[in-house]
């Protein structure tokens, strides 16, 4: 495993972390027994960050993690979320009070005394342009409650919007080979700034692993049946917000450009990885087979320039209209 710096913190945290939502809820079943496997197959081979949030299985995931990591003594640093407990989730939601209660949550669901760190969970676009709630933030950091903050985006603008606030740490965004935007400017303003990228839906939502054809069917609690044209929350966290045919016929191309020595996910992992801006991807994993293998992603040799430039056309080519403008 390689590890790379986190922004201004001082961690060295691991290019490949464990993105905890498939074991919390929105993927299908995945047995408490099958998620802690997966957990500790993560940690053993090198990983040292989790990204949850509390929502995800509301808690579940949070409170699962804590049973792993009380068995290990491995130093771990856990990342959890904050607001999509708000119901309606509105701007007025974001507030001392609401924010406060979430991290208290948090805190006892994690089973720990300070939070690592704590994102903004995709809030609305106008919660950016509200100084008086990253005071907040603030605060809570100044009482002891949590370490560092950061941010959770849908959007490139609210991205760079974000870092505008100097005790941002870290913004996590959507990017892979079919949400490439980010790259373009917001990449070079959060290295100038030595701001965390967390990249998030690196496999779009398994598109991304190959695996997939226009037979595949998911169950009825599973996002990827009941949120694709956005009926539950943004439509780009379910198959990045790619048609999900338009998306096949992709990944049918990048296929051909796949290194002999890696899988699809691992693919596709490893060129997020070949951004430096990029501190590391988070992908989720619902057994140690998945896990052990998007840990060796890391492995993988740097992809040549050819292979590069030939993922860039089959985005420009396939999916870059659908999706470079929306996000």
């Amino acid at each position: 495993m390689n590890y790379r710096q986190f922004g201004r913190t001082g961690w060295k945290v691991s290019e490949i972390g464990f993105g905890a939502w498939a074991i919390g809820a929105d993927w299908g079943d995945v047995s408490e027994t099958d998620a802690e496997a997966a957990l500790n197959s993560a940690l053993d081979r090198g990983v040292n960050f989790i990204d949850t949030a509390d929502v995800y299985g509301d808690g579940r995931s949070e409170r699962i993690i804590a049973r792993v990591l009380s068995k290990r003594s491995d130093e771990v640093f856990v990342a959890t979320k904050a607001g999509r407990r708000l119901n309606p989730h509105v701007v007025e939601g974001y507030n001392r009070e609401n924010l406060n209660a979430f991290v208290d949550r948090s805190l006892k669901n994690l089973g720990v005394e300070r939070l690592d760190l704590v994102q903004l969970h995709c809030p609305p676009t106008e919660v950016y342009y509200q100084p008086e709630l990253f005071a907040v933030m603030d605060d809570m950091v100044s009482a002891g409650k949590i370490q560092y903050y950061g941010v959770s985006v849908e959007k490139v603008e609210e991205a760079i919007k974000a870092i505008d606030y100097p005790n941002v740490t870290s913004v996590q965004i959507i990017f892979n080979m079919f949400r490439q935007r980010p790259a373009e400017l917001f990449f070079k303003l959060a290295k100038e700034r030595e701001i965390a990228i967390l990249t998030r839906v690196p496999l779009a939502s398994g598109l991304l692993t190959g695996k997939m054809s226009p037979g595949s069917s998911f169950s009825s609690d599973d996002h990827r049946q009941y949120n694709r044209h956005g009926e539950a929350f943004d439509r780009g966290e379910t198959f990045s917000g790619v048609d999900f045919r338009t998306g096949l016929e992709a990944v049918e191309e990048l296929k051909r450009l796949c290194p002999a020595d890696a899988t699809m996910a691992q693919f596709a992992l490893r060129w997020i990885l070949q951004f430096d801006a990029v501190t590391l991807a988070i992908p989720g994993a619902k057994n140690p087979e998945q896990a052990q293998a998007n840990a060796a992603a890391g492995d993988i040799a740097s992809l040549d320039r050819k292979t590069l430039t030939a993922v860039q056309r089959v985005y420009e080519e396939k999916v870059k209209a659908e999706v470079h403008q929306r996000w």
